[in-house]
C-alpha cells in the first residue's frame, strides 16, 4: 500500500470508529438507524433503509468490518459495495423500502420519504431501544426516535442505512439503464446532469422520471429560456 493510500485508509478507519463511538455512548444494546437515497434524483425510485445494530454482539472481529463506515456520499462506489457486504454481515437486521416515481408523483416526495422511514423502523425486530434518523422528525405514528442533524456523518447505524440505501438504489438504476438505454442512468443514476438534461430534452421523460418535479429539462428550449429570464 502506498503512503497516500495508507493515510487515507487510516483516516477512514478513524471516521468509522468515531461513528461507532457515537452509538455506543447512547448506552443501549439495540440501535437502529434509518436513511434514504435518491431524494434529489429526477428519475428512479426513492430507496429507504433501516439497519438494526446489536452492540451487545459487535465486538472485536464482529465489528471490524464496520471500521470504514462513513456517509455513503463520502465513500467511493467500490468501497460502498464492500461496506454493503460488511453491513449485511454485521447487522442484526436490515430493512429496505423502495418507493416508485409514480408513488412520489401521486403523494409527494417528502410525504413518501417520511412514510418509508417510518415503515423501515417499524419493521425492525427486535425493536430498537433507540431509533436514529438522519435529520427528520417522522411524526407520532413512528417508533420513538431521535432526529440527528448530519446523522450519516455522526452515527454508525445511520451511516450503515445510508450505505444500504445508496447501493440498492444504484444497482436498481443500473438495471434501469438496460431498460432505458437512451438516458445514461448507469452514469448519473437519475440525478440531473447536463448530459441527462440533454437526453430528456431530446427524447422526453421516460416512465421512471418524476413528472411532479419542476425540472427545466421537461420544458422546450424556448420555455426553459423564458423560465430562466423570469427568474433573473
Amino acid at each position: 500500500m502506498t503512503g497516500r493510500r495508507a493515510i487515507l485508509a487510516d483516516m477512514a478507519i478513524r471516521t468509522g470508529q468515531k461513528l461507532l463511538r457515537f452509538d455506543r455512548k447512547l448506552g443501549v444494546r439495540f440501535v437502529a438507524g434509518a436513511d434514504e437515497a435518491g431524494r434529489g434524483s429526477l428519475a428512479g425510485p426513492l430507496v429507504v433503509a433501516g439497519v438494526l445494530l446489536d452492540y451487545g454482539c459487535l465486538r472485536n472481529h464482529r465489528v471490524r468490518p464496520l471500521g470504514l463506515l462513513n456517509d455513503s456520499k463520502q465513500v467511493a462506489p467500490a468501497d460502498r459495495e464492500e461496506l454493503f457486504r460488511a453491513v449485511m454481515g454485521c447487522a442484526e437486521q436490515v430493512v429496505v423500502r423502495v418507493i416508485s416515481s409514480d408513488a412520489i408523483d401521486r403523494n409527494g416526495l417528502h410525504r413518501m420519504n417520511l412514510a418509508g422511514l417510518r415503515s423501515a423502523l417499524q419493521a425492525l425486530s427486535p425493536p430498537a431501544e433507540i431509533c436514529l434518523v438522519d435529520g427528520f422528525r417522522l411524526g407520532p405514528s413512528a417508533p420513538e426516535h431521535r432526529a440527528v442533524v448530519d446523522g450519516d456523518e455522526r452515527s454508525a447505524a445511520i451511516a450503515a442505512a445510508s450505505i444500504i440505501a445508496k447501493v440498492v438504489r444504484d444497482r436498481a438504476m443500473r438495471r434501469m439503464d438496460a431498460l432505458y438505454p437512451r438516458y445514461g442512468f448507469a452514469s448519473h443514476v437519475g440525478y440531473i446532469t447536463p448530459a441527462h438534461s440533454a437526453k430528456v430534452r431530446e427524447y422526453g421523460p421516460s416512465v421512471i422520471h418524476r413528472r411532479s418535479f419542476q425540472a427545466l429539462c421537461y420544458l422546450s428550449e424556448d420555455e426553459a429560456r423564458a423560465r430562466v429570464a423570469q427568474a433573473t
